[in-house]
């Protein structure tokens, strides 16, 4: 007997060291931030998308092509292109803005903002900290979860044919 084969045995009753089953899961993708001076962002980037990417600002709902995307491919950071979601991930929900159901994997980070007054979790671009937008607890199966993003901070990548 092995000894990943002793700790699966004990893992499985209980028994085995948390480092063991630590050691099972597998790691999130690395990625290399991208940190720019502000003014290389300002030369990159539209008024509107370093408003949004930059500033942490919301564009105005119902004003971004990107809602009616149907095609299949891959929504991009518009400020760095890590791809953030996959099309199966788009649905339609009703809000203005581009929305989606879950991430790539390791492809957005959060934390709380309190802009206004209450908590909400915001998102951020993994590789350049590039605010998205915002994520609730009112989206479809089978997160449940709605990542409703600025049409403007991102880009659309079809599938090539």
């Amino acid at each position: 007997m092995t000894r990943r084969h002793l700790l699966s045995m004990l893992s499985a009753i209980g028994l085995a060291p948390k480092v063991a089953t630590a050691q099972a899961q597998p790691e999130k993708p690395r990625i290399e931030p991208l940190e720019l001076p502000d003014a290389e962002w300002k030369k990159r980037l539209t008024p509107a998308q370093y408003n949004v990417l930059r500033k942490e600002g919301t564009e105005p709902p119902g004003s971004s092509p990107l809602n009616n995307e149907k095609r299949k491919g891959r929504f991009h950071c518009a400020g760095c292109d890590l791809p953030l979601f996959a099309s199966e991930m788009k649905y339609e929900s009703g809000t203005g803005w581009p929305s989606f159901f879950a991430t790539l994997p390791g492809a957005v980070v959060t934390k709380t903002d309190y802009k206004l007054l209450y908590p909400r979790t915001e998102y951020h671009c993994a590789r350049c900290a590039g605010h998205q937008g915002h994520v609730f607890d009112d989206g479809p199966k089978p997160t449940g979860k709605r990542y409703c993003n600025n049409g403007v901070a991102l880009t659309f990548v079809p599938v090539a044919a």
